[in-house]
């Protein structure tokens, strides 16, 4: 598997690195929260704008990028717009979705772009292609709230990422069962052995999905998402239990 780098930090081998949520809603809570996460052990930080409540001022969003980035200095950082199906905080507009994304890639400062797997296909490539003339990686993602796909959809989803020439591809899903995780990490497993040529992401959320957010070295999971305040997903595993549970589990 080939791995990426984002400021020094090498995705796809070793223990999974640890990505945390910025999820202030206001220009002085995202200050003052990314101000904290310099103090927190993590490697990589993740922007939900969609908690931002000035997201529909795209320049403003722009602005409030670099205000970020130069804050968290070498830190990674992620732009993510959760959309509403996938368990985003507000509705928006496809046209809007990729307008903003436009506008972040050309005027703002970011190193990582998240880009929803089923978006419209054309528009996709299009912010694919502008966020790598400007240097920023691709996560693609999906996620499913409400179950677990069976293990060959899961490795096809993640195919298709690839396919879409995603820097890093991405699938969180919710189990009903423990045997729902066991398809999570079967699923992992095969793509990191057989299909994957580019780091991986995956997880099974909530309580009961937890230990899929733990053991990604062994099955092949690159990042794991940690808690610093707040949560910006059910199952994530406060920041410094998880460095020491992924150091314990270390190969």
């Amino acid at each position: 598997m080939n791995t990426i780098t984002v400021k020094g930090v090498t995705l796809g081998s070793g223990s999974p690195k640890i990505i945390v949520p910025l999820v202030g809603k206001n220009e002085v809570e995202l200050v003052a929260e990314a101000k904290h996460l310099l103090t927190i052990d993590c490697d990589l930080v993740e922007w939900r704008v969609d908690f931002f409540n000035q997201v529909q001022d795209f320049q403003e969003v722009a602005e409030m990028s670099k205000k970020i980035a130069e804050i968290l200095s070498d830190k990674p950082l992620l732009f993510t717009f959760r959309t509403k199906q996938e368990g985003g905080e507000i509705p928006f507009s496809d046209e809007q979705y990729f307008c903003l994304y436009e506008t972040v890639i050309k005027s703002g400062v970011i190193d990582l772009l998240d880009v929803e797997l089923f978006m419209d296909g054309k528009l996709v490539q299009r912010t694919i292609n502008l966020a790598h003339e400007k240097g920023i990686k691709i996560v693609m993602c999906n996620h499913d709230f409400d179950k677990t796909p069976d293990k060959a959809e899961i490795v096809s989803r993640l195919c298709s990422m690839q396919e879409k020439n995603a820097d890093i591809c991405k699938i969180a899903v919710m189990p009903q069962s423990s045997d729902d995780v066991l398809t999570l990490l079967e699923a992992t497993n095969e793509m990191k052995s057989i299909h994957a040529n580019r780091p991986i992401v995956t997880m099974s959320m909530g309580q009961l999905g937890m230990v899929s957010r733990m053991c990604g070295e062994v099955f092949g999971s690159a990042m794991t998402f940690g808690a610093a305040k707040k949560a910006s997903a059910p199952g994530q595993v406060p920041v410094e239990e998880l460095r020491e549970i992924l150091k314990t589990l270390a190969l």
